[in-house]
């Protein structure tokens, strides 16, 4: 079984094809795509890639110059992060709340318009959502194309279809249950969604700037959409080593708004 094959919850074998994450002794963690006679390079010297192929998730494997990395498939926030992009990605402390207020889970039909590196598109194909994406740009639907089957494999690939296609003209799937937005101008797809969504249905749009979220706000209070809701999600981590017990100084802040609305009448 290649690494393609697999799903997004694996386990097993580290199988060539794979993106597995390499951890140094100071937790600097490496994304790398492991290939048969391929060898992964660092100031501290290279380590093979057929001394990770076969080996079981876990295993500590040596350079050259006898740093010790150890070997973990990447989480999906990890991965993210870490993923191989050229459109700027929505972030994990947005991703996870993105799937609550769009109630994502399996068999849910999904329009998401600007999907850019796919960070967002494998978050909802892990929930088990079938996706349909519309993008402007090429070599954006395609790195969004390989990172979701890097990722997830083949399987979570047949449920995701990418469209080189403006959203802003108009959408063509009927009886859609979710359109996730993540465009510049979001309140020019909100007539196109009524026509789109089912009943009941739901949109989520990410949007850097309040004025944006002004707009689009004005916009859904002029269409069938009602249960209008603004949030803003801000991660502070801890600093904890033994009685030290301290909130960091420093955090994530804003990176975007997420507004979402439920289709009450067609």
């Amino acid at each position: 079984m290649t690494g393609a094959d697999r799903p997004g919850h694996r386990a097993g074998v580290l199988a060539a094809g794979e993106r597995v994450l390499l951890v140094d002794p100071k937790r600097r963690r490496y994304l790398v795509t492991l290939r048969p006679g391929a060898e992964f390079h660092s100031h501290a010297g290279y380590v093979p890639h057929d001394e990770i192929i076969g080996a079981e998730e876990g295993v500590t494997v040596r350079s050259t110059r006898g740093t010790r990395y150890v070997v973990l498939r990447p989480t999906l926030a990890e991965y993210v992060l870490k993923m191989p992009r050229g459109a700027q990605v929505i972030y994990p402390k947005d991703l996870g709340p993105i799937l609550l207020l769009a109630d994502v889970g399996p068999g849910i039909r999904i329009l998401e318009s600007g999907v850019g590196s796919g960070a967002l598109s494998m978050t909802l194909l892990r929930a088990g959502a079938e996706v349909t994406g519309y993008e402007l740009r090429e070599d954006f639907a395609g790195r969004a194309r390989a990172n979701v089957e890097a990722l997830l494999g083949r399987e979570a690939s047949a449920r995701y279809r990418v469209e080189l296609r403006d959203c802003y003209e108009g959408i063509d799937e009927r009886e859609l249950d979710r359109v996730v937005l993540d465009l510049p101008e979001p309140w020019r797809v909100v007539p196109h969604a009524e026509k789109a969504l089912r009943p009941g249905g739901i949109l989520v749009a990410y949007t850097p700037s309040i004025v944006q979220v002004t707009s689009l706000r004005e916009a859904l209070a002029d269409s069938a959409f009602d249960l209008a809701e603004t949030i803003e999600v801000l991660q502070r981590s801890w600093h904890v080593e033994r009685a030290a017990v301290r909130p960091d100084h420093r955090m994530v802040a804003h990176t975007g708004f997420l507004t979402h609305a439920r289709l009450l009448g067609g």
